[in-house]
């Protein structure tokens, strides 16, 4: 079988949902109302979040981040899906591919960590709400964030040029609406042990250790909340990480369950459609939860509409 080495002119086929024309007027629709949605509705997080002084502080620091982070999370896959559609074709380059997967791996990772320091920035202002302001110091936030960006920068560098030293036959074809990692692996003509083990223990160590976190942030969560006296404080207490438990939820069920699925049905084409939940469906969802449950960030939305119609 002929490999082909040459980045510059290997190209891929992204087989995306299906291949059938009368559907792909309709896919392109449904994907290009989610995505400006997406972007819609994170953005308008973001600048509530800048223009209120009242939500200066680290909790819609961390949101107003995650909001940026599932715009580029989004922006990675569903253009590439779009123009495609729009130009009937399915082609992706080789270069194209790699640095879709990094900026993917990325985003992707970011999002665990900054949820992460989300449920960990909730357990101090729950469980040591006298502490708080110290402990929650803007150079400790700033910090954290910077440590995620750093993290998951040399982590998606590493996939990549893992990936990148892999031959792949010619005319290959992705059965996914974007270069997936596992996917790219899966259809290297070249031995893929190292890469596979580098693979596992990544997911081992990002998402286990991440996912180990907020579930003990959420622990000692809940056993504060209990011993609270006061059915009013309990209230509030779980009210302010009701938001954040829920995207949480939603973000790790849906991985979970796209990994779970595709290990059970070998299908790739379930596994692409069931990606949509935590690549589209998900980082869309997000900004509705926290503004429809917040009512610091309705008012402050409201304050931004009055603003923008009196100018």
């Amino acid at each position: 079988m002929k490999l082909e080495n040459d980045s510059q002119t290997s190209e891929f086929i992204l087989l995306g949902f299906s291949q059938e024309p009368e559907l792909q007027l309709l896919i392109f629709v449904f994907f290009l109302s989610m995505y400006l949605l997406t972007i819609l509705g994170n953005l308008l997080i973001i600048l509530a979040v800048f223009s209120d002084p009242h939500l200066h502080t680290p909790m819609y620091f961390f949101l107003s981040n995650l909001s940026f982070v599932d715009i580029g999370f989004t922006s990675t896959t569903v253009p590439k899906m779009l123009v495609n559609i729009q130009m009937q074709s399915r082609l992706i380059t080789y270069d194209d591919c790699i640095t879709q997967m990094y900026f993917f791996l990325l985003f992707g990772e970011l999002d665990i960590f900054l949820l992460t320091v989300m449920a960990y920035d909730r357990f101090v202002a729950i469980c040591h709400p006298l502490h708080y302001t110290v402990i929650m110091n803007p150079r400790l936030c700033g910090l954290l964030v910077l440590g995620s960006w750093a993290l998951s920068i040399l982590h998606s560098l590493l996939e990549s040029l893992m990936v990148y030293q892999l031959s792949f036959c010619t005319d290959v074809t992705i059965p996914h609406f974007f270069c997936e990692l596992d996917q790219m692996v899966q259809l290297a003509c070249s031995d893929t042990f190292l890469t596979n083990v580098v693979m596992y223990i990544s997911v081992v160590l990002v998402g286990g250790i991440c996912l180990t976190g907020i579930l003990y942030s959420y622990s000692k969560i809940v056993s504060c909340i209990c011993a609270m006296s006061s059915a009013q404080g309990k209230y509030k207490a779980f009210s302010t990480c009701a938001s954040h438990l829920s995207v949480v939820s939603l973000f790790y069920c849906t991985s979970i369950g796209v990994y779970l699925s595709s290990a059970a049905t070998h299908s790739a084409q379930s596994t692409s459609t069931a990606s949509v939940m935590y690549t589209v469906v998900t980082p869309m969802l997000n900004p509705f939860i926290y503004s429809l449950r917040n009512k610091d960030i309705k008012t402050a939305l409201k304050t931004l509409f009055v603003k923008e119609v009196q100018k």
